[in-house]
Order: C-alpha cells, then structure tokens, then sequence
C-alpha cells in the first residue's frame, strides 16, 4: 500500500535549486486534512493529473476544498474527504539568485566607422541577478516533471538572451554615432539598456531580471586573427596589423618604466598607422586605374628609331605628315632623299625640336 503523506515539507535553503519536485521520484499520495509547509523564501505549486491547481505561500498549508478549491470538481465526493488522493507539490525557490556570471565566450562585432579598420570586436563579461516573478508559469513552462531543476538547468539559455540583448545594444548605440571609445565609457549606460531589453523575454518564462553589470569591456587582444578567420580582412591588412603588434612588443619589457612608456605609444599609434596604411593602399590604387599620362614630343623622340619616315615623324611630334614634308623642304628639318621618298635621322628630330 502507497505510504500516505501527512505532512510535506522541504526544509532546504536550496541554494542552487530553482525548482524541487516533492517527491523527486513517485507519487505523492495526500488526504484532506494532510499539511503542506512552506518556508519564508519558498512558494510551493499543488499539482494533479499535470494541472496547477494553486500556488501556497510560505506558512502551514491544510489541504482542504478551502485552499485548494478545485480539488472538489476533480475528486467528487466519493472520496468522501478521507481516501488519499496522488498529487505533486513544486517547490521554488523565490530568493533573488544574485552574483551570476556571464561573459562572451565568441567576441561580439562592432561597427567602428572612422577608426582602424572600422569595426571592432568587442569582449565583456560582468554579473546579474534574477527572481521568480511568477512560479506557476517558470513551473509549467520552463520546469515540467523535473526532480530538481538547478542553475546549471537554466543559466545558458539566460547568458545567450543577455547576450543578445547586449549585441543587439550595442549595434543600435554604434549606428547613433557612438565609436568604440566612448562606448567602452558607457558601460552604466549599456547595463541599463540590456536590463530593459531583456525584461519581456525572461517575463515570459516567469522570470524577472533584477540587475545586470558589465565589469569590464574591452577589445579583444586576437581582433586581427578573428577577423582574418572570418573572412573580413585581406592578407595585406592583416600583415600590416601584425607589423604594429610587433612594433608594440618590440617597445615592452619586463622591468616597465621608459619601455613600458615606448609600449603604450607604440600601441596608440596603431590606429594612425592603420590608417596611413589604408590611404596609401587606396592612393595605389587610384594610380592603378588612372590613364597613363601622354607622352611630351621630346620623350617620344627619345624613344624614337634611329631612321624614320615622315609619317612616323609626323605621328610621334602628333602633327600631320604635310607638315613634316613642308618643315623638310622649308630646310628646317634636315632629311635625304632616297628616290622620292624621305628619310629622317633621329638627330634631325632632336635639332628640329631644339630649335
């Protein structure tokens, strides 16, 4: 025979449980007349058949029709108040669960339009805190027939809903013209900004988030490898990335002082070597594509054959070939006749263009 229950109670402070199910395994058999205990920073939930029927506040609980009202419909009175009856009593924990750690496992993109490379990636971590708003709906939605549902049961998907709210922030607050440098000074600002994004999303688990803090913000030290891996810098930027950061490490020492001075400029120089950098590649460039210049007559006549006609004269001075005849039988441009056709040295041409 099923032992029957005559009083619930779960006595733990239950420091990292969120949720404890009583019993953990089995059923739970309780009569009218049995008494639920519940503690100052508990509320327990009274189940049956896989339906919340109340929510019982910390004190002594006798279940009656009184306290649980819609037993009545669900048992009838062929009970007659006495033959036990299986149930499920939820225990959660309605404590604020503070101190919790989060961090950016992957660094987190940011557009940094008019500095370096014009985005940055960014890592943080920092704390929160939250509470159980509503333990009902965290039961039935997060919890189900779980034994014992732990933080380690829940903090994942709550760091990945912080971190999409943190990104999502930063990106709007980036797009509003804030660079990276007066973001990683708004870390109140950006706490604040996730706080609020976050609250719909762990209200609809049952959740309320009390407090979030970014204990530090800072570029990550592998942005150039990163950004490399994923595609988003050539080859050519990246070996000028890595040329400062050994120019950078090349100014440090162990012992600080002038060294560690010559470090900390040499990194903040790296922004206006990228951007020197930057401008020089895109001066190549336009060299690239821009038409070659029109050679002067006397640089064409450098290059020019030892004998020419007078259509090639003619075609390197860019006149017409009359003219070249003209100039020749003026006496101005010396030449031999060969039958009745002329033939032009290339000293002629110099002595011609020197007048």
């Amino acid at each position: 025979m099923a032992r029957v229950f005559d009083v619930v109670e779960y006595p733990s402070e239950m420091p990292d449980e969120i949720v404890h199910r009583f019993p953990e395994t089995g059923i739970c058999d309780l009569r009218f007349g049995s008494q639920v205990i519940v503690r100052e920073s508990q509320n327990a939930i009274f189940f049956r058949d896989g339906k919340a029927l109340d929510v019982l506040g910390p004190g002594r609980h006798t279940i009656s029709t009184a306290n649980v009202p819609l037993l009545t419909s669900l048992l009838g009175q062929a009970f007659n108040n006495r033959t036990p009856f299986t149930a499920e009593v939820y225990y959660v924990a309605m404590r604020e669960f503070a101190d919790r750690k989060w961090g950016t496992a992957q660094p987190i993109i940011v557009q940094n339009a008019g500095v370096g490379l014009g985005m940055t990636l960014l890592q943080g971590f920092g704390t929160y805190s939250f509470q159980i708003s509503n333990p009902q709906q965290f039961v039935t939605q997060i919890v189900g027939a779980t034994g014992s549902y732990t933080m380690t049961s829940i903090e994942n998907r709550l760091r990945s809903m912080l971190l999409s709210k943190l990104q999502d922030t930063l990106a709007t607050m980036a797009a509003q013209g804030q660079n990276i440098f007066q973001l990683l000074s708004l870390t109140e600002e950006l706490g604040t900004a996730v706080r609020a994004k976050a609250q719909d999303d762990f209200a609809a688990i049952g959740l309320v988030l009390k407090s979030f803090y970014i204990t530090n913000l800072k570029p990550s030290e592998t942005s150039a490898e990163d950004l490399r891996a994923m595609g988003m810098l050539d080859m050519h930027t990246y070996t000028q990335l890595q040329a400062a950061d050994a120019m950078r490490d090349a100014a440090k020492n162990e012992g600080g002082g002038a060294g560690l001075t010559a470090g900390i400029g040499a990194g903040m120089g790296i922004g206006n070597y990228m951007t020197q950098a930057f401008n020089m590649q895109q001066q190549q460039a336009q060299q690239k594509s821009a038409p070659a210049p029109a050679a002067t007559p006397a640089a064409a006549a450098a290059d020019a054959p030892s004998v020419m006609t007078p259509s090639e004269v003619a075609q390197m001075l860019k006149v017409s070939e009359e003219d070249i005849v003209a100039a020749i039988q003026a006496g101005d441009l010396k030449a031999r006749k060969i039958g009745s056709a002329y033939r032009i040295s290339k000293e002629s041409v110099d002595e011609f263009l020197k007048g």
